[in-house]
């Protein structure tokens, strides 16, 4: 028992160091068990893939894959409006509240930092005309279902 004891011990540690390394550590042989699956379905491939429990709202699970050549081949100029809708340090703090389950117009007035009433329509606007949220009733927002997850891939890219 002592020496099951001390292995589940060491797992616990190790674990914990792993988790504390943060995410610019390598990963290790046998880590990359998503990529391995996606490379047998489709060899030179990008996809984004998550699973998440938004608080309110409930789970979202999503993923999306293309071949490398449609990506490549695709006028990236294109989804300029769409990342430029996420360019803003006051779109990004709604963006966050919302997810957070700040949902209404209200609420999100009340709230440091995001600028006058109209400021924050005019955020919110562009929010909505970049597909990152949408209007569930007057006055009430939500980042829907499907953006949620390429939502945070994107905030998992920017991290260092």
């Amino acid at each position: 028992m002592a020496d099951r004891l001390k292995d589940l011990e060491a797992r616990v540690a190790a674990l914990e160091e792993a988790a504390s390394a943060g995410p610019e550590t390598a990963a290790t042989e046998g880590d990359f068990w998503a990529l391995e699956t996606l490379e047998q379905r489709s060899p030179e491939a990008v996809m984004v893939v998550g699973s998440v429990q938004v608080p309110d709202a409930g789970p979202a699970r999503w993923q999306y894959a293309l071949p490398l050549e449609t990506i490549v081949d695709r006028d990236w100029g294109s989804a300029a409006g769409v990342l430029d809708a996420l360019a803003n340090p006051v779109r990004l703090s709604l963006l966050k509240l919302i997810f957070d389950g700040v949902r209404s117009t209200a609420e999100l007035a009340g709230q440091e930092g995001l600028g006058t009433t109209g400021q924050l329509h005019h955020h919110l606007r562009a929010l909505i005309a970049g597909g990152w949220l949408h209007s569930t009733s007057r006055g009430h927002y939500e980042i829907p279902a499907d953006r949620i997850v390429p939502l945070l891939a994107i905030l998992t890219a920017t991290t260092s």
